[in-house]
C-alpha cells in the first residue's frame, strides 16, 4: 500500500513492509520505487523493516517542487526517517547515492549507515580518451546528455536498455513499460532533465563530513563510467579513513540492484552484519 508524507510544497510516496531495523530504499532519477521490488522482499525476509520511496517528481510522488537537487532529496529522506522513527540505513541508487551522502552528513544521529549503488556523488569529468576507446561508455554518455538536453523520453528508454547489459531481470519489460507511461505524464521528463543536468557537487563536498559506515556498490559493466571501480574508490578516498569500502557486482550495469537483486542484497546484508531473521 502507498502512503504519503507531506513536505513543504509537495508530498512523497512510500510503502513500508516488514519488521525490524529500518532501511530506506531510494531509486535513481527517471525510475521509481518498483526498481527495488526484489531487493526489498529479500531484505524483509532477512528481518528488516523496509521503506521504499519515490523521489520527488517520480512515481506517485508529486511534481511542482521548487528544485530537485540532491540536497533536496536528502531532506526528503531525512523527513521520512523522522516520520517512521529512525535511525535508518539509507540505500541510494545513482542520483540518490549522492543524496544519501548529504543526509548522513547533515543528521548523523538519523543515519546509521549508507549504501550507494552506482552513485553520482562526486563532480564528474568527461573522460575524452575513453570516449574514443570505450564504446559502452561513449554510448551511455551520449544518451544521458541527449536525455538531459532534449528532455527525450525515447532517449531515456534507449539509455535504460543500454544500462542493463546482458541478461534482463524478471519483469524488466513490464517495468520499462510502466516507466514509459509514468514519464509521459506532464512535467515528468522535465524533472529527469533537471536532475540529470545537476552536478553532484553538493554531495561531493559533504563526503568528508560523513561519520557512518559506507558501502559503495558498482557494476563491472556500468556504462556511466569508463572505470566503475575507480569511481567507487574515488568516493571512498574522500570519506574519512576507514569508513568506506567498494564491492563490485560482476556483470551488472548501472542498475545492479534490479539486475542482480540476490547478489546486491547479499552484499548489503554482509555489510550490515548479516541476516537478522
Amino acid at each position: 500500500m502507498t502512503d504519503f508524507l507531506s513536505i513543504e510544497d509537495g508530498r512523497i510516496a512510500y510503502e513500508v513492509t516488514g519488521e525490524g531495523p529500518l532501511i530506506v530504499l531510494a531509486h535513481g532519477m527517471g525510475d521509481n520505487r518498483a526498481a527495488y521490488r526484489e531487493s526489498a522482499a529479500l531484505l524483509v525476509a532477512a528481518g528488516y523493516r523496509v521503506a521504499a520511496t519515490d523521489l520527488r517528481g517520480h512515481g506517485e510522488s508529486s511534481t511542482g517542487w521548487a528544485s530537485y537537487s540532491r540536497t533536496d532529496v536528502a531532506g526528503d529522506l531525512l523527513a521520512l526517517i523522522r516520520h517512521l522513527g529512525g535511525p535508518a540505513v539509507i540505500v541510494g541508487h545513482s542520483f540518490a547515492g549522492g543524496a544519501a551522502t548529504i543526509a548522513a552528513a547533515q543528521e548523523p544521529e538519523l543515519v546509521g549507515a549508507i549504501v550507494e549503488i552506482s552513485p553520482f556523488t562526486r563532480a564528474q569529468k568527461i573522460e575524452f580518451g575513453a570516449l574514443g576507446s570505450n564504446a559502452r561508455y561513449r554510448k551511455g554518455m551520449l544518451l544521458l546528455m541527449g536525455t538531459g538536453i532534449l528532455r527525450s523520453r525515447g532517449l531515456w528508454t534507449r539509455y535504460l536498455d543500454h544500462a542493463y547489459p546482458g541478461a534482463r531481470p524478471a519483469g524488466y519489460a513490464d517495468h520499462l513499460a510502466a516507466l514509459a507511461t509514468d514519464l509521459a505524464r506532464p512535467g515528468r521528463m522535465a524533472v529527469v532533465a533537471k536532475m540529470g543536468m545537476s552536478a553532484p557537487t553538493d554531495a561531493g563536498t559533504r563526503l568528508g563530513d560523513v561519520k557512518c559506515p559506507v558501502l559503495v556498490l558498482e557494476g563491472t559493466l556500468d556504462c556511466d563510467w569508463a572505470d566503475p571501480r575507480a569511481e567507487g574508490e574515488g568516493i571512498v578516498a574522500e570519506l574519512p579513513a576507514g569508513l568506506g569500502r567498494v564491492e563490485m557486482i560482476e556483470g551488472a550495469g548501472h542498475y545492479a540492484h534490479a539486475q542482480f537483486p540476490a547478489e546486491t542484497t547479499a552484499a548489503i546484508l554482509s555489510f550490515l552484519g548479516g541476516d537478522r531473521a
